[in-house]
This record gives C-alpha cells, structure tokens and sequence, in this order.
C-alpha cells in the first residue's frame, strides 16, 4: 500500500468510538517520533497503535493478510479471512477480542465494516435478452439464422480476446485447479449436492469419477503457462444480446485468473445440452453452433494443448447440467447419458470435439 498516514488512523478510530482519539504511538517508529505516515508499512505487517481516549490509553492492533499462497491470493479471500476473524474472535472464551474488521481504500482513507452483517453488490443494469432464449428459439424452430453463427462465432471471438491477457502467476494456476475439484462450487461440492442413491448415478459411481479427477489434478496443475484472464462461468444465461452480436456478460465468478478451458467448455457443453434434452444426442442445429464455437476458438488461438486439460472442465460442468438441485425434470435417459459423457471423456487423454456423441454412448 502506499503508506499508512496516522491522521487516517486517528479518524477512523474517533469514528469508531465516537469520540476524539489522539495517537500517541503507532508500531516501531523511527526514534526522532511520530511519523506522518508509515512509508514502511506493507499488508501482513501487523503495528502496534497506542491512543488515548477519554482520558484513557489504550493499545490495539492492526492487522492484514500478506498476499500468498494457501488461500490468500486473491483481495476475497483475505476479506474472508479477516470477515471471519471477527466474528469467531468473541465468541471463543479467552480469545483476544477484536474491536472491529475494516480496511483500506485506495485514498488512505480506513473504513469501517465491523457492523456489516452482509455484503452487496451494486452494478449497472445491462439491456439486453439472454442467449438462452436464442437457443431455445433454434431447438423450437430446429434450424438456424444466419445471426445465430455470427453470434456463436461473437463469443468465441471474445473469449479469444480475454484470453489474451496471461499471467506468470504459476501458483494461481495451481490455486484454480485446486478449487476446480475441491471448492463448494466445484467438482466434489457439487458431488455432495446429489443424492446418495440414484437411478442415474450412486455414491460408488460418484467416488470413481472424483478419484478420476484427483488424477487429473495431477496431471494439469504444474501447466501453469496457461493462466490467463477468464470470466469463470461463461454460459447462455450470463450473456445478454441486443442487436445484431452486441452483447454484454454477466457474474464473472472465482477469480480473475485460470483456465482457458473453463469458460470454453461452460459454453460448449450447453449446446450439447439442449441437443441432448431435445434429440437424445448431439445433433444439428445445436451440432453446428457446437463446432462453429469451438473451431472458431481453436482456429484463432492454435492452443490444440486445451484439449489435453478441458476433460475435468467438462466433467465439472457435466455435473451442473446433471444435477437435479437445477434440473429436477431431465429423462432419466438424459442423465445417464450426461454421465456417459463424463466418464468417457476422463477416460481420454485428447479431447476430440467431433467424437462428442461416442462420449455420450449414442448413434447418429
């Protein structure tokens, strides 16, 4: 940070209390007395303030998460940890308490969230109607405009963009594909979100294709080469369209940085999706905008080596559109074949999207 300015301190702490405070000392200044501001101080350093108010001295202590691995690489998560910190300090007996959780804007200025009980979020409102609803249409009508390519090819064309922007960050990657088996979010909590017995799939058949994915962990976590700016969960229902291929996005979700194959396979197991819910198989017009999305992709960007990590994607975003908490009304046929899907493709080491219906189990 740019340095900690004691007059920012002072007022933040009159604020907290509600009344004026003077600072007397803060952390281990230089002997000629109290600098105006700690050019020194950096995040996970913690100081030592001394003040007096009312009358009265008091001591406390300010401190951060130093940015790091082990879940600390991003702004949220330090804001979780220290979110957290506060309300778990006070309710275990003997703990040291904490005054308040706060931080620091970019101003200097030190605000104050100790009597937060949730957060929001405050965004624009974007015109505009879902992809969904093109892609409705197409399964209702059976066939395709010629807007319909233009604006598959559009959002290829924009993850080839956002793509663009990479990062040497190797231990994000790693981070990504850590959380990608073991987040709430990811592959093993949605796992724990199915029931326990299903015609579909059971527990047994669950632990195999998590084991699956360990293996894939292993395999694609040290590609850190590959990182890169992502939306994070890139589908129809997070894209608004108005005219022509214009088109805004939605939720950019777990983290600013990851995996190509994230946002690829988020979008491209959607038309297998629809086609699947429609036709029992990957099948035209949802075969065509398929391959028009991904070929688009892979034309622009040469990265043929995607096809070497996008299985466990596939597998994770497998599990969402089987999964019976979004979708309680699918074919039974449907959901085995979802698993089929999934199975298969963790089996292979090269990702062939025109072999999306032997992935399946179907003949076309």
């Amino acid at each position: 940070m740019r340095g900690l300015k004691v007059e920012a301190v002072r007022r933040y702490l009159s604020s907290l209390f509600k009344k004026p405070v003077e600072i007397i000392s803060i952390g281990n200044l230089a002997k000629d007395g109290l600098e105006d501001e700690l050019k020194g101080y950096g995040y996970g350093s913690p100081l030592l303030i001394e003040f007096e108010i009312g009358g009265n001295r008091r001591r406390a202590v300010i401190e951060t998460v130093r940015p790091g691995a082990f879940g600390h690489e991003h702004f949220s998560d330090r804001a979780q940890l220290m979110l957290w910190s506060h309300s778990a300090f006070n309710k275990l007996p003997r703990h040291v308490r904490s005054i308040d959780v706060g931080a620091f804007a970019e101003s200097g200025r030190i605000i104050t969230l100790g009597d937060a009980e949730e957060f929001f979020i405050l965004s624009d409102f974007a015109d505009g109607e879902g992809y969904y609803k093109d892609l409705e249409r197409v399964g209702a009508e059976g066939t395709l405009e010629r807007l319909d390519l233009q604006r598959v090819r559009a959002l290829a064309d924009y993850l080839v963009d956002i793509h663009k922007l990479k990062n040497s960050a190797a231990e994000l990657y790693v981070r990504r594909i850590r959380d990608l088996l073991g987040h709430g979010e990811g592959i093993m909590g949605l796992m724990d979100s199915y029931p326990p017995k299903a015609a579909y799939i059971d527990s047994k058949g669950l632990e195999e294709i998590e084991h699956k994915c360990i293996v894939w962990r292993w395999k694609i976590k040290d590609v850190g080469h590959r990182l890169c700016q992502v939306h994070g969960d890139f589908h129809p229902w997070n894209i608004l369209f108005r005219k022509g291929t214009d088109f805004t996005v939605l939720d950019r979700s777990r983290g600013e940085w990851g995996e190509p194959a994230d946002d690829v396979s988020a979008m491209a197991i959607n038309f297998i999706f629809l086609s699947l819910r429609r036709y029992g198989a990957l099948r035209d017009p949802f075969e065509r905008l398929f391959l028009e999305f991904f070929e688009s992709y892979l034309r622009k960007t040469h990265d043929l080596e995607m096809l070497r990590v996008i299985q466990p994607f596939f597998a994770w975003r497998g599990l969402v559109i089987a999964n019976p908490t979004w979708y309680p009304d699918l074919k039974l046929q449907v959901r085995r074949r979802i698993f089929r899907f999934i199975r298969n493709v963790l089996e292979t080491d090269v990702f062939e999207i025109e072999k999306v219906n032997a992935y399946l189990g179907t003949k076309v």
